[in-house]
């Protein structure tokens, strides 16, 4: 088939137009146990990278930030206390059991009034451009089929001025490490995902998809090819996780 016609979920090809049903099938499994398994097979540690993504965000009381592929909202979260009541925080998912997963689990917190919400696909935001002062998006491109389609509206949407965070898992930068990382990978986090959430499966799939995702310096390449400028990438934890940063000039 075609180039245009398939695309990878992991290490498999399938068509183009299933992978979005694929992912979301993925996150309807693991949802009820998300947060439980990020600190499991991070070790907490993602924790820290998130707090790192939102120092370099460098929001203001008052702005309006989205945030996609928000999962349970750990960055809406940190973000809404930011900006303030007269700011907006706009979360996003493409999965609906995530989402409200994420605006039940901020309601239950008390985060009210400058949270929105919205079923959104990052290929087609439905967002006016010149919109938001900051665009994010934690541990989620990697699933997305078009990057340079979503990239492209990310740039789309902020105002002159803003900047995009990406916060994804990467590439090693140390062959040994990477080793190491590829034991873990694909022997302890299915094991762990069976145990703890009854599905193998999906975290084989997170270990294959890690591997397919554009390293550094290819996604640093692609948001300036989208128009970004002062493009740059933070490795974090010797390249495990990287967290790219760009300018709408």
């Amino acid at each position: 088939m075609a180039d245009k016609e398939t695309t990878h979920f992991g290490y498999r090809q399938v068509p183009v137009e299933e992978k979005a049903a694929r992912v979301r099938e993925v996150f309807d499994s693991v949802a009820s146990r998300y947060d439980l398994m990020n600190d499991l097979m991070s070790l907490g540690i993602h924790r820290l990278w998130k707090r790192h993504a939102i120092a370099l965000a460098g929001v203001r009381r008052g702005q309006r930030v989205l945030d996609l592929a928000s999962g349970t909202g750990d960055l809406a979260e940190r973000f809404s206390e930011i900006v303030g009541a007269g700011g907006q925080v706009v979360m996003t998912d493409i999965n609906e059991a995530m989402l409200s997963r994420g605006r039940e689990r901020l309601l239950d917190k008390g985060r009210v009034g400058n949270l929105n919400y919205s079923l959104a696909n990052a290929e087609k935001l439905p967002f006016a451009s010149d919109s938001f002062d900051c665009v994010t998006i934690s541990f989620g491109l990697r699933n997305v089929t078009h990057k340079e389609w979503a990239i492209a509206e990310m740039y789309r949407v902020l105002r002159p001025g803003g900047r995009l965070l990406i916060l994804e898992f990467s590439h090693p930068t140390s062959k040994t490490f990477s080793r190491v990382y590829d034991l873990y990978s694909f022997n302890v986090l299915p094991l762990l995902g069976g145990l703890v959430t009854n599905d193998a499966e999906s975290y084989r799939y997170l270990a294959e998809s890690i591997r397919m995702h554009p390293d550094q310096e290819t996604l640093r390449d692609m948001m300036a090819d989208a128009g970004f400028e002062r493009c740059a990438f933070f490795n974090l934890t010797g390249g495990v996780v990287a967290i790219h940063r760009g300018y709408k000039l």
